[in-house]
């Protein structure tokens, strides 16, 4: 009898200990790794190329007289086409163009514009005015600019780095931009901080509807233009980042896939790299060449599909 109520005991006790055994791995079972799936700096880095790209553009269309891409937009056509969604004075004295913009209606590309932007070219070499002048130097600044709600500052210097006496047949016109832009997301959703070194290539400066010498502007419209480069700064939840274009981005100016802005044309080829402290590494495509607004990024080997702002 005692026998029996001592190993009645000791089972009791062999349960006990397993109880507090399973209770303890239980307690320090560490709980799941969130899924890092976030493709808001992809948008972000998208979004913010996009402006300084567009600004780019900008520079080149105010040198040249006028900002035809940028003209009003409604419904997709142009409202009057002498009119346009900025305000541009030519200081030819000092060698400033200034494009303020309405605020009101929204330009060509479907963006609504405010505030103002001052290209200063007055560092261009004695005779070089335009965009497409090889050393035309434009130094870009901005005074409460602000595109879709988001409050853009921007400093940037765009330089013509092609050869002087280049030949059009065999040399694509290039142009050096180093740029500093901080972007306030509509919303106060954060704010991202971005500089870059690009080089910015006419892809297509050998076709004759595109580039047609020195004498005559560029026609834009029919435009395939190239950017390679790096650039590194804040996201907008605060972590800092670099990404640097491992293949070419491309924007065709003849692509625009909503027909409601016909003046929008996003990137359509090339791939980033954005690393950011904290995260895995985001491999950014923009696609192969074919006319449409989506993008992926790959996170740690999971692919997700993104729409460019």
């Amino acid at each position: 009898m005692k026998t029996t109520k001592l190993t009645l005991a000791l089972t009791g006790l062999m349960m006990a200990g397993a109880i507090i055994t399973v209770s303890c791995k239980k307690s320090t079972t560490q709980p799941a790794t969130p899924v890092d799936n976030s493709t808001t700096e992809a948008a972000d880095a998208s979004s913010v190329s996009n402006v300084s790209s567009d600004i780019d553009n900008m520079a080149a269309e105010s040198s040249q007289g006028n900002m035809s891409t940028y003209r009003l937009a409604n419904g997709g056509q142009e409202s009057v086409s002498a009119l346009s969604c900025a305000t541009v004075v030519r200081d030819t004295v000092n060698r400033i163009v200034t494009a303020t913009f309405s605020g009101t209606s929204p330009c060509l590309d479907g963006r609504t514009r405010s505030g103002t932007l001052i290209f200063n070219y007055s560092a261009s070499p004695a005779g070089v005015k335009y965009y497409r002048n090889p050393g035309y130097t434009c130094q870009v600044t901005s005074q409460n600019y602000m595109v879709d709600g988001n409050a853009i500052s921007v400093t940037k210097t765009i330089t013509n780095t092609t050869p002087s006496g280049f030949n059009a047949a065999t040399t694509n016109m290039t142009w050096s931009v180093t740029a500093s832009v901080t972007m306030i997301k509509a919303g106060n959703e954060g704010t991202v901080v971005w500089s870059a070194n690009r080089v910015k290539t006419l892809l297509n400066t050998s076709d004759t509807s595109v580039y047609h010498g020195q004498a005559t502007a560029i026609t834009w419209s029919k435009a395939r233009v190239g950017v390679t480069g790096g650039s590194s700064g804040t996201t907008a939840a605060g972590a800092s980042f670099t990404s640097t274009i491992t293949t070419q981005l491309v924007r065709d100016m003849t692509c625009a896939p909503n027909s409601n802005y016909p003046g929008r044309h996003p990137f359509i080829q090339g791939d980033i790299t954005l690393t950011i402290t904290g995260k895995a590494t985001r491999y950014i495509d923009f696609g192969n060449g074919t006319c449409g607004t989506t993008g992926s990024v790959t996170i740690n080997g999971n692919n997700y599909p993104f729409t460019q702002p």
